[in-house]
């Protein structure tokens, strides 16, 4: 696989861009330790705290387009510095709100912009335009292994700090956190000018028009709905999960962590999956598996050994489905416009997001657990593994005897 990433200017914008997207979404993953803390310290409830994370998987995912589509115009650097502002604004005064709305602007909307504007959509286009053909998916791989080494890193990091210095503190310290990526921008806007834009080349708009009358392009975003109500769900609502199983609160944080773990060997088998075999082939298995997944964890005891094992299986395909995905949009559209189409994707992924988070708070206020959630996950892996079958991808060239 790293036959392909070999060059220094190369690793120089992967490894940058993987960086970037640890903090961006290290900083976006580990929310849900904050949920019981901020239902403690504000008593406004799991439903209201929940909607205004559910804001913010939804918030996520619109910015997307919009921050691909303007980083293909003006390049990434000028986004992704002003997401990294926005979400250590977003972090730092989200103490200060003692309302919903409050949680909605800081989490929901400032957070979630800032994090969105460093996230996929930009770093995956801008370094598919800037590197070689068959760089680009193994490159991919290690980007997206960046995102899930930031969930390994911060989750531990930042449920140390909530039990040390209390949640308050834990969240300014996210902010600083955050502040650390500013300098990687720079280094991924010396390696990467915007090249010219071809005169034969479908303009932005017709591009888009195109995309969405795509038959293939439809049952792709189809599938990637479900992705995000899963991650969403998770990410949200496995700590309380882990807390009604009667188990300590760091079994949450590790599980959280074990899933970055397992990811990060996930995306890099994904990034070297996408040159060998067709991509909606391997989205099926990795769909199907997590129905699988989600059914032996609700007939196992519940013990922490069962939540690592499973933390560890699901992390294999967790951000995985970023790689293959956004191969297929490339195949389709070609790269000039990926950040603006993978983008738009990736809002689809969150308006799943928005109901895996949102629900499970309705779940657990109305019937004292997440068991009809569990259940609406297994049937919608299953039917995402479906949805990519019809997709149009031509198979890979055989290479030559």
């Amino acid at each position: 696989m790293f036959r392909t990433l070999n060059h220094p200017a190369v690793w120089a914008i992967t490894l940058s861009a993987a960086g970037i997207l640890m903090v961006t979404m290290g900083a976006r993953q580990s929310l849900g330790l904050f949920l019981s803390p901020l239902n403690t310290s504000t008593g406004l409830g799991v439903a209201s705290i929940s909607l205004a994370m559910a804001v913010g998987q939804f918030t996520w995912g619109a910015v997307q387009p919009f921050a691909g589509a303007a980083a293909d115009r003006y390049g990434p650097s000028p986004v992704l510095l002003g997401g990294l502002l926005l979400l250590a604004l977003g972090s730092a005064i989200t103490p200060f709100m003692s309302s919903t709305w409050g949680l909605i602007v800081s989490l929901g909307l400032l957070s979630a912009i800032g994090s969105g504007a460093g996230s996929f959509s930009v770093l995956i286009g801008a370094s598919s335009q800037r590197l070689p053909l068959e760089a680009r998916g193994a490159a991919s791989g290690v980007i997206n292994a960046g995102g899930s080494f930031g969930q390994f890193v911060f989750a531990p990091i930042l449920q140390a700090l909530i039990q040390t210095i209390g949640w308050m503190g834990a969240m300014w310290s996210l902010a600083l956190m955050t502040l650390t990526a500013v300098p990687l921008v720079r280094v991924l806007s010396t390696q990467s000018e915007q090249p010219p834009k071809p005169a034969a080349e479908a303009g932005l708009w017709q591009s888009v028009q195109d995309a969405l009358a795509d038959r293939s392009y439809q049952f792709l975003n189809l599938g990637f709905f479900t992705c995000g109500f899963h991650i969403a769900f998770l990410v949200t609502h496995l700590p309380g999960e882990v807390s009604l199983c009667g188990l300590p609160s760091a079994v949450a944080s590790w599980s959280l962590a074990i899933i970055g773990l397992f990811n990060i060997i996930g995306s890099l088998y994904a990034g070297s999956c996408v040159t060998r075999y067709r991509s909606k082939v391997v989205l099926f298995w990795m769909y199907a598996s997590r129905a699988v997944l989600v059914a032996l964890y609700l007939a196992a005891p519940k013990t922490e050994l069962t939540f690592y094992v499973f933390a560890a299986g699901l992390g294999f395909t967790w951000l995985a489905t970023v790689p293959p995905t956004a191969a297929i949009v490339g195949k389709l559209f070609g790269v000039r416009y990926l950040g603006t189409l993978f983008g738009m994707s990736l809002l689809s992924h969150q308006i799943g997001g928005f109901f895996g988070a949102y629900l499970g708070g309705v779940a657990l206020t109305r019937f004292g657990d997440y068991a009809w959630m569990w259940y609406a996950d297994i049937a919608l892996a299953a039917a995402a593994a479906l949805c990519n079958l019809p997709i149009r991808e031509a198979a890979l060239p055989r290479p030559a005897s």
